[in-house]
C-alpha cells in the first residue's frame, strides 16, 4: 500500500556529511530520511525555495523537455529498498498511455518538487527503513514523526561540518 508524503527539509549527516532529504507523511505521524547526494540536495533545496536560477539545472531541464513533449507525471513513487539503497519509480501519463520509469529517489523527488506531482512511498519501504535504522544503531525503531524532529532538533550547527543547508 502507498502512502502519500511530502519534502519536510533537507539536512546533514553529521558524521558522513551526507545530505539526507527527510519525507513526512501528510498527518505528520511518519518519516522516511533518505541519504542523497550534494548536487541532488542542492537541486531539492532549490526547488524547495522556489529559487530562480539563470540557466536551468539539470530537473529543470527534465520538467522543460517533458512539457514540451506533453508528458506530464502524475505521481513519484518510492517503491523499493534494498542493501540500503532506495528506489523509486516515475509514473508518466504520455498522450493518455502510462509509462513507468525507473529513477533514484532523489532525482524523482527533485522532479515532483518542480511539477507538483504527489510523492507516495511504498509502506514496506517505511518498514524495512526503520529496520534499518535500528539495526545501524542498535537500539529502537524510530518511524515517529515527534522523535525524528526531536533527533534533528538536538543536532547543534557544528554537527554539520562544513555542509551546512
Amino acid at each position: 500500500m502507498l502512502k502519500e508524503m511530502r519534502v519536510a527539509g533537507i539536512t546533514v549527516d553529521p558524521f558522513t556529511n551526507t545530505p539526507i532529504v527527510i519525507l513526512k507523511d501528510l498527518e505528520d505521524r511518519e518519516v522516511l530520511p533518505i541519504w542523497i547526494g550534494l548536487l541532488e540536495a542542492s537541486s531539492i533545496a532549490t526547488a524547495l525555495e522556489h529559487l530562480p536560477t539563470p540557466r536551468p539545472m539539470t530537473h529543470d531541464l527534465m520538467r522543460n523537455i517533458l512539457d514540451s513533449l506533453g508528458v506530464k507525471i502524475m505521481k513519484i513513487e518510492i517503491n523499493d529498498l534494498r542493501d540500503n539503497t532506495y528506489y523509486a519509480l516515475i509514473h508518466l501519463d504520455v498522450q493518455g498511455k502510462r509509462l513507468v520509469i525507473d529513477s533514484r529517489p532523489s532525482d524523482a523527488i527533485a522532479l515532483a518538487l518542480r511539477v507538483e506531482a504527489p510523492i507516495y512511498v511504498d509502506e514496506e519501504v517505511l518498514q524495512k527503513s526503520a529496520k534499518v535504522e535500528a539495526e545501524k544503531k542498535g537500539d529502537k525503531v524510530v518511524t515517529d514523526s515527534k522523535e525524528w524532529e526531536d533527533i534533528l532538533e538536538s543536532l547543534s550547527p557544528d554537527d554539520f561540518g562544513k555542509y551546512k543547508m
